[in-house]
């Protein structure tokens, strides 16, 4: 059900790593893009973000019952979604740790959300290739990855060390690409 899967392990000097992963999937499965990312700097986790962000207008009622039965921890300190964010699904969570036992809570939700994709894969209708469901899907994942190349964050990080052309290059082909 997948047409891309990326995980990616960062280290930038010897106090900055990220951690990259998402799922894409196939335009002809309904199921939702799985992204998960953490920013550790100094040896704490200052940004975590994870979603399984829509590839259609309205989340399916399986997906949405399931995720309004997730057990989410109050998380302290909340971060403001950029202003690309809205392709993110009303059940993203961005967040900054203040503590062990936030970022512990934070690994425990993102094992939850992937047991949601998990139970989705294993039930989930395959469309044709030209079925208005699929075309649409793929609309979808097209404006996701248009948007998350708005990330300047991401783009000024990679330019930092591997210069502005590689940056762009590496956005729109490996991480991006739709």
């Amino acid at each position: 059900g997948f047409r891309k899967i990326h995980l990616e392990v960062a280290k930038f000097g010897k106090s900055f790593q990220i951690l990259h992963c998402v799922l894409f999937p196939d335009p002809c499965y309904e199921l939702p893009i799985f992204g998960v990312d953490l920013v550790i700097s100094s040896n704490n986790i200052s940004a975590a973000i994870v979603d399984l962000s829509p590839v259609w207008e309205h989340m399916p009622h399986l997906l949405t019952s399931q995720m309004e039965l997730l057990n989410v921890p109050k998380f302290r300190e909340p971060r403001v979604l950029p202003d690309w964010g809205h392709i993110f699904s009303p059940y993203v969570c961005f967040i900054r740790p203040v503590n062990s036992f936030e970022e512990k809570s934070f690994l425990t939700l993102v094992d939850q959300y992937l047991s949601v994709l998990l139970s989705l894969v294993v039930i989930v209708r395959t469309d044709e290739n030209n079925s208005l469901h699929t075309i649409s899907r793929s609309k979808y994942q097209k404006c996701y990855c248009s948007n998350q190349k708005r990330n300047d964050k991401t783009r000024v990080i990679l330019s930092k060390f591997f210069g502005p052309a590689w940056a762009d290059e590496y956005i729109d082909k490996i991480l991006f690409s739709c």
